[in-house]
């Protein structure tokens, strides 16, 4: 059974990651607490659920508070499971409790002080950030962007292979917080000057080419896949869950998305379960 434990800061998209689960076959349950988690695997188990996804988060108060005896007791009974992990910045998160007029879960605390209570969920969750398998940061991404990277994860996934995205993305909106490895290709040359170029994206045909024919881009692209090649490995073998490989240029239209998209091709090639991202290729250049 593959069991999966959402969790996260609240206003960082869980609900929306929920449905898109459940889009792709598993058997979601929002709001569980902490300590009915053990029995509900077990009845999970016995049902013959073969995809489980539960939501467990500071709703659920003081109970909350007993996650990692949780998950100490599921690893001592050889439950396996894994977590994914919803986050955004401080800022991104008091804005959509501002925007939207929700009630943060902690506010009556710190009488309606959305602020604090931000900061103090924060410091509570981060045992549980660090023990993640899966961290999505949801600070720069729309509500479609984390369903497709939420789809491409976990849709064809089997359980013991290690999953590697590859983002593209533009300086200039921010780097994407939760990559493992950052390339930046802003050296190499760019099609935003040429003119009949400028409003295509790396996805298209002569963007493609203009870019990957570049002598410096093949010199790049070369040593980067032989890198990506060698590292992978050490990766799987650390057992790690998941891969994020960041290539950003400046506006995310052009050179990243070209070479991301290449380098997700070449791992799907050499046999690895790739995905690739482009977070700014909509955004206003």
């Amino acid at each position: 059974m593959e069991f999966l434990l959402v969790t996260g800061m609240s206003g960082a998209g869980k609900s929306r990651a929920i449905d898109a689960l459940e889009d792709i076959g598993f058997f979601c349950v929002d709001n569980l607490p902490p300590e009915l988690i053990l029995t509900f695997y077990a009845l999970s188990e016995q049902a013959g659920m073969e995809r489980v996804a539960v939501v467990t988060d500071i709703r659920g108060g003081k109970l909350f508070g007993g996650l990692l005896k949780t998950l100490e007791e599921m690893k001592a009974a050889g439950n396996s499971y894994r977590i994914l992990f919803f986050d955004a910045d401080d800022d991104v998160l008091i804005h959509r409790y501002k925007e939207t007029r929700r009630k943060h879960p902690l506010a009556n605390q710190f009488l309606g002080s959305v602020e604090q209570a931000v900061a103090t969920e924060r410091n509570m969750l981060r045992p549980i950030r660090d023990m993640a398998d899966y961290i999505f940061d949801t600070s720069l991404i729309s509500s479609a962007q984390l369903k497709n990277r939420i789809t491409g994860l976990f849709f064809e996934e089997t359980g013991g292979s290690m999953s590697i995205q590859c983002i593209s993305f533009g300086f200039k909106h921010g780097l994407p917080k939760e990559a493992d490895l950052v390339f930046d290709v802003r050296c190499l040359p760019n099609p935003f000057y040429v003119e009949e170029l400028r409003e295509l994206t790396g996805l298209d045909k002569p963007v493609f080419d203009y870019v990957m024919q570049a002598p410096e881009t093949k010199g790049f692209v070369t040593r980067l896949f032989d890198l990506v090649d060698y590292m992978v490995p050490l990766y799987v073998a650390e057992g790690k869950s998941q891969l994020v490989i960041a290539i950003g240029c400046t506006g995310g239209h052009h050179r990243s998305v070209a070479i991301a998209q290449s380098l997700c091709d070449h791992l799907c090639e050499t046999g690895s379960r790739a995905v690739a991202n482009h977070r700014d290729i909509r955004k206003q250049q």
